[in-house]
């Protein structure tokens, strides 16, 4: 099966409502992945098949968990998962990318420019290099601990706003630990197509003062 075929498969198996330009603009950005991987190390899938379910379709599971929010920022974005996924999917969402590995803030500087994606910008650093961004949900994918993931962006949270915190198995260790002045909203089981691997999402916010 090629990769559009397998897109399409996928999202329909999502139930999402993503028109063919944005699914060729998904394949185009999974092209510049497979391009800059050999050179920068942005991920360690070879297969270009996986990087549909494992880049793509993982990031897409994202998008019912943010309906409301007008902007967003993607902690370790690394590659750019979740992050760019959802800003070709969502244009009318502000989306700021934060990684402190500058190889991979150049790939996404030049994702952002070769994909024509103006609602989003890159931040190269840590998260202190951020200190001028507020968001409505902070979101990333595999980067820390929860509780790690919480304190070091707590201040970058606009009021009312969540965190989204995309995990492998259900992590009740890392949900044990997290300080308490958050609140544990949800934890759901994803279910990413031709992806055989756990998925959940944890969704965080701050306890009411």
């Amino acid at each position: 099966m090629n990769q559009a075929q397998q897109l399409r498969d996928g999202v329909q198996a999502l139930g999402l409502d993503i028109d063919d330009a944005k699914q060729a603009k998904l394949l185009d950005y999974a092209a510049l992945l497979q391009k800059w991987n050999k050179t920068y190390n942005l991920t360690a899938l070879r297969d270009p098949a996986q990087t549909v379910s494992h880049h793509l379709l993982d990031s897409l599971t994202l998008l019912p968990y943010i309906e409301h929010a007008q902007t967003m920022l993607d902690v370790g974005s690394g590659g750019g998962q979740p992050g760019i996924p959802t800003a070709i999917c969502r244009p009318d969402l502000d989306i700021t990318l934060l990684d402190a590995n500058t190889k991979k803030t150049a790939f996404l500087q030049q994702a952002v420019i070769e994909l024509d994606l103006k609602n989003v910008r890159v931040i190269s650093g840590r998260v202190e290099a951020a200190a001028d961004c507020r968001a409505d949900v902070i979101t990333s994918r595999a980067f820390a601990e929860l509780a790690d993931f919480v304190n070091w962006t707590e201040h970058l949270l606009k009021d009312g706003g969540y965190w989204a915190a995309m995990k492998g198995v259900y992590p009740q260790e890392e949900i044990d630990k997290l300080p308490e002045s958050v609140t544990v909203e949800k934890v759901e089981a994803l279910h990413v197509p031709q992806l055989n691997a756990e998925r959940h999402i944890v969704i965080i916010r701050k306890k009411a003062v």
